[in-house]
């Protein structure tokens, strides 16, 4: 391999130097006015009159670079700055050719290897143009080589990509089998599912009324105990026994006296009775015997925190009425054939769940596949490889991770929480490659500015790497990144830089 690159090189400088001569020895002996290439120098024949490119007008050829502009198309002018829109050519001999603005000429700065752009200026300009060549040729050379050794790798990724592709339409075909398998049993397992439902919720029924049953007891004898509790508190207020409970009774209460001077004033007591109005929503049951019963059972439910406190003051233990008023489940024990039937019911919803959990997994699983059946990956399928893949790229203070076909994001080396760039769009490369570039957008908004994107642009490499990040506008970011998958046939530019313009 070394010697056959050696050889090839070789051969190849041969030819080069042979270009150069010929070059000169063309450049000399074809006559052409200054800044035109060799390509066009017969549109410039002295012995006639020079007609404008445009056909606006003819002039006589000694007008041609006389540094004045007469064709508006500054054809005449190649080799002056006299025309704004002119052109001006720089052979540049044993280096590649240039074309440039004709404002660019006798401005002081060399911009043709050769010198010939400032042949007016002063401006002492080095011809350099062999070893700009010869540099642009090893370096073209060495692309070359690149490409030529990152093609190999790129026909066996694309061997990998296209196998891979093959496989999950494979695994395709055969979950498309196994769901349609899958939701038979579900239909089969939910028949069953209600079947066993149906027996279990017939069989319960009686369970069902007996468990009402005794809650309907529960609540008639809770309801007993509160109407004997708010008529007992009512009576304990009532001091008089005049059927009613007044603001003087509870002035004789010194648990009322919430500012602690001595005495119960009848803004506290007042105070206490609102509090016992909003605070009781519903009153004790009324009383068949009178209204006044009525009033006196709703006075003694209003005074319930009375009773309690005026308790606390004598040093009696506390009643837990919670634990009392909560509701106890009920404990019913079925027969053994009840038990049997809701034992069977809930097996039957066990099968049915994971029956149906079975079927959503096997859809979720096609979908993922038709996904990635969809996803274009190159034209050969070589960039396949790189999906479930990440690469990172560190600078001084952010790690950047690069998930093809995923994500773009970003996380300080501090560890704090990542931030995603983007999210996977679509290729966005240019009409003659568009898989040059990746484009990632949506990704999270910049503090008061817009959502965050990342370009990723790709090149020829022997291995998947990034190589630069950069974030050429705010909130929009460039990877570089490497991959046999991007290395094509030798682009025609570089061919051109291998030899001179003949």
């Amino acid at each position: 391999m070394e010697m056959r690159f050696t050889k090839n090189f070789k051969l190849i400088n041969a030819l080069l130097i042979v270009f150069v001569f010929v070059c000169e020895i063309l450049s000399s002996e074809v006559p052409r006015p200054r800044g035109v290439s060799l390509s066009r120098a017969s549109l410039y024949p002295p012995e006639k009159d020079f007609t404008c490119f445009d056909g606006s007008k003819t002039i006589p050829f000694s007008q041609v670079n006389d540094d004045y502009c007469d064709c508006p198309d500054a054809s005449d002018e190649p080799g002056t700055a006299a025309c704004p829109q002119g052109i001006f050519h720089c052979t540049n001999a044993g280096h590649k050719p240039l074309n440039i603005a004709a404002s660019r000429v006798n401005d002081g700065i060399c911009d043709c290897c050769d010198g010939t752009d400032e042949y007016a200026s002063g401006k002492a300009c080095q011809n350099n143009c062999i070893e700009l060549g010869r540099s642009a040729r090893e370096e073209a050379q060495r692309k070359a080589e690149l490409i030529k050794a990152g093609k190999q790798l790129k026909a066996e990724l694309s061997q990998k990509g296209i196998q891979m592709k093959q496989e999950k339409q494979v695994k395709l075909n055969e979950l498309q089998k196994n769901k349609e398998e899958a939701e038979k049993l579900r239909e089969e397992k939910l028949t069953l599912k209600k079947e066993a439902e149906e027996l279990e919720s017939a069989a319960l029924e009686y369970y069902r009324k007996l468990e009402e049953e005794i809650k309907k007891k529960k609540a008639e004898e809770e309801a007993a105990r509160n109407r004997a509790e708010a008529l007992e508190n009512f009576n304990k207020f009532d001091s008089n026994q005049d059927g009613y409970v007044d603001i003087t009774e509870l002035q004789t209460r010194q648990n009322f006296d919430k500012d602690r001077n001595g005495e119960v004033s009848e803004e506290e007591a007042k105070f206490f009775l609102s509090e016992q109005m909003q605070a009781n929503s519903s009153p004790p049951a009324e009383s068949e015997d009178s209204q006044g019963e009525s009033d006196d059972m709703q006075d003694g439910d209003e005074h319930d925190d009375a009773h309690e406190d005026d308790e606390e003051e004598e040093d009696h233990e506390p009643e837990h009425h919670e634990e009392e008023n909560e509701e106890k489940p009920t404990d019913i024990t079925y027969d053994d054939e009840t038990q049997k039937l809701v034992e069977r019911a809930t097996s039957a919803r066990n099968e049915f769940y994971e029956a149906d959990k079975q079927v959503k997994n096997i859809v979720g699983e096609i979908q993922g596949i038709k996904d990635y059946l969809e996803k274009d990956f190159g034209p050969d399928e070589e960039f396949a490889a790189l999906e479930g893949q990440c690469f990172h790229y560190e600078d001084h203070e952010y790690i950047y991770k690069l998930c093809p076909f995923e994500k773009t994001s970003q996380q300080p080396k501090s560890g704090s929480v990542e931030t995603r760039l983007g999210t996977w769009g679509r290729w966005d490369g240019t009409e003659t490659n568009k898989y040059e570039s990746m484009m990632y957008d949506k990704g999270q908004s910049c503090w008061n500015g817009p959502q965050r994107s990342t370009k990723v642009r790709i090149e020829c490499g022997n291995e998947n790497k990034m190589t630069s990040v950069s974030e050429p506008n705010r909130c929009e970011y460039l990877f570089d990144f490497v991959s046999p998958a991007a290395c094509r046939e030798v682009p025609i530019d570089v061919h051109e830089e291998l030899h001179d313009e003949l």
